[in-house]
């Protein structure tokens, strides 16, 4: 008898996942709530149990294919009883059914040539909303609040695309489809209007020189997802970034005098938790930091609650875990916090939830060298802060003798389309002036 296993829920909101490893093959024999695939989805890798026991018969996908949860994976030959005593999670029935072909390719991006004001080109689209690219979805078009969230941020407008799916629903395939686009490899860029937002088509084909010594390696796994989100940022955000230097020699001795105290609470202290309570309270003070771009809704979202998302470099890729509600959390707990994320980061073992509703990211290139960069956007956030390495720098005092202080540099890249230069300058000013009296910003905590 045989038994299909499906994809399970695999977090609040996760509707699919990509198939990065299979860990059985055809003629396995496996055991209940044994791991059978490893499926990445937002940045987490999930081995995926089967909830019965049986033999391998037939794997339904390939590693790199996208799936839906609630999809067959995999089926399982259970004979006489080879599944007894497994308690199935998911019915083997009515299983939904795997699209085997493409729907027609549904492009919305007018030919080269075309008037921008020819009726349906995304010229007109853009008049017509003359707000953030894309524009808001109408409320007849037919299409699963995923898909409409999938087609702002890969910068496809589906007002006017038609849908293959029943009653001429707005599919995933459609958006992907008009999002690669029906050309021939050129990357044509349409503006909306001046404000520099660009819808390319199809992604431009690389052809090095004949007999030239490649190798070839699929995108796939976080890199694609990395990949993926960087680009989208670089879109939809206009990126700017601002430098400043910052005198730390009390931070310094500030961590090193609580050095022995962290150790006794079975912890470390690094500089990111003090880095991370100057952050918040700077943010306070300008709370459009702490906000997003509701694109579709064209409107501004504040927060008022504190998840400071950190960037964490492991084998496979960047992630960004998140210390939620930080606010309300000790240097002691943070630097805890951080210091298990940054572990299960490595191994791969984050969860899904555990990289979710960041309100602002920090990177901390410093840990492993730099003295500026200017870092993407971890969107729908406004900002991120840098931090770079400390250094020793003479100075000349006023009274001509020379001495050392410790320095460090740090950036701020914001979305310019909320918030302005001179905004960011003061944000990074009174940040730098907490950075350098932390005592004083520890005293405005208690």
């Amino acid at each position: 008898m045989a038994t299909e296993v499906k994809l399970p829920e695999l977090g609040e909101g996760v509707a699919e996942g990509e198939l990065v490893k299979w860990l059985v093959k055809i003629g396995d024999t496996v055991k209940p709530d044994q791991p059978v695939v490893e499926v990445m989805t937002d940045k987490a890798t999930v081995e995926v149990p089967t909830p019965t026991g049986g033999v391998v018969k037939e794997l339904k996908f390939k590693v790199g294919d996208v799936i839906k949860v609630e999809n067959v994976i995999l089926t399982l030959d259970v004979g006489n009883g080879a599944g007894a005593g497994a308690t199935a999670k998911s019915p083997a029935t009515a299983a939904p059914t795997l699209q085997t072909t493409k729907p027609p390719p549904a492009s919305n991006l007018p030919p080269a040539g075309a008037s921008a004001s020819a009726p349906g080109s995304m010229h007109a689209a853009v008049a017509a909303n003359a707000g953030f690219y894309p524009p808001a979805a109408d409320s007849k078009v037919l299409a699963t609040p995923s898909t409409r969230r999938l087609a702002r941020e890969m910068s496809v407008d589906i007002n006017t695309m038609p849908g293959s799916g029943l009653a001429g629903r707005v599919t995933r395939e459609d958006v992907m489809s008009a999002r690669s686009g029906s050309g021939g490899g050129a990357l044509e860029t349409y503006s909306n209007g001046g404000n520099g937002m660009k819808a390319p088509t199809a992604r431009p084909a690389f052809r090095g020189p004949a007999g030239a010594a490649e190798e070839r390696v699929a995108i796939r796994g976080i890199r694609k997802k990395i990949a993926e989100k960087m680009q989208m940022a670089k879109q939809v955000i206009p990126h700017f970034t601002l430098m400043d230097e910052a005198e730390v020699t009390e931070l310094v001795h500030l961590r090193e005098s609580l050095k022995d105290f962290a150790e006794k609470n079975s912890t470390k202290i690094t500089y990111l938790p003090f880095v991370m309570k100057a952050l918040i309270s700077t943010v306070r003070e300008y709370s459009m930091f702490n906000a997003s771009i509701d694109d579709a809704a064209q409107e501004i979202v504040y927060k008022k609650y504190f998840n400071i998302g950190f960037a964490a470099d492991t084998p496979n890729g960047l992630v960004v875990p998140v210390i939620k509600n930080a606010d309300h959390k000790t240097l002691l707990e943070i630097s805890k916090e951080i210091i298990d994320l940054s572990k299960r980061a490595r191994d791969g073992k984050l969860k899904p939830e555990e990289m979710k509703d960041a309100t602002i990211t920090i990177t901390n290139i410093g840990s492993v060298g730099g003295t500026y960069a200017t870092p993407i956007i971890n969107h729908p956030e406004v900002a991120i802060l840098g931090m770079y390495k400390i250094s020793d720098k003479l100075i000349l005092e006023k009274d001509g003798k020379v001495s050392s202080v410790k320095v460090m540099n740090f950036t701020i890249t914001a979305d310019h389309r909320l918030i302005d230069g001179a905004v960011a300058a003061n944000f990074l000013k009174a940040f730098i002036s907490k950075i350098q009296k932390p005592g004083t910003m520890m005293m405005d905590m208690m």
